[in-house]
């Protein structure tokens, strides 16, 4: 049996949540994202923290899947923040321009020049300390 592509750890403190993504986040785990951020909203969670420190490779369809989820969170009155994003989420997230919506840095933000590493630093993810246990996992087909 392969080992799961991606797997999400979910933490709740009343309405925030502090969701953990370990592996990839590409076309075929995307969905699993959204699941996961689906089911905070569900389950009334109005702040969502992402930490993506274990996720080794994240693609445009897992940026695709934030701005969704951020949007959604947004509509019912709540925010989605990433914290440390892989350094190829955080060039996709520079070059798209949306580091205000996802990184919570301000609206305007400049990046360094192309060639120089994008900020990617966010405040760190809230109660961290808690062990992690996977809520979800395994390949989306």
């Amino acid at each position: 049996m392969p080992l799961p592509q991606l797997t999400v750890y979910r933490h709740d403190r009343r309405k925030r949540a502090l969701l953990t993504l370990s592996g990839e986040i590409d076309l075929e785990s995307a969905p699993l994202v959204r699941t996961a951020l689906e089911r905070c909203l569900r389950d009334g969670i109005r702040t969502v923290d992402v930490d993506l420190t274990p996720v080794t490779f994240c693609d445009c369809s897992g940026l695709n899947a934030f701005l969704h989820a951020s949007q959604q969170t947004t509509v019912t009155g709540g925010t989605l923040q990433l914290h440390y994003p892989p350094p190829m989420l955080a060039l996709l997230v520079d070059l798209a321009g949306c580091a205000f919506l996802l990184l919570g840095l301000p609206f305007g933000h400049l990046s360094p020049p192309l060639g120089d590493a994008p900020v990617a630093s966010s405040p760190a993810a809230p109660h961290r300390h808690v062990p992690m246990v996977p809520v979800l996992s395994g390949e989306v087909r």
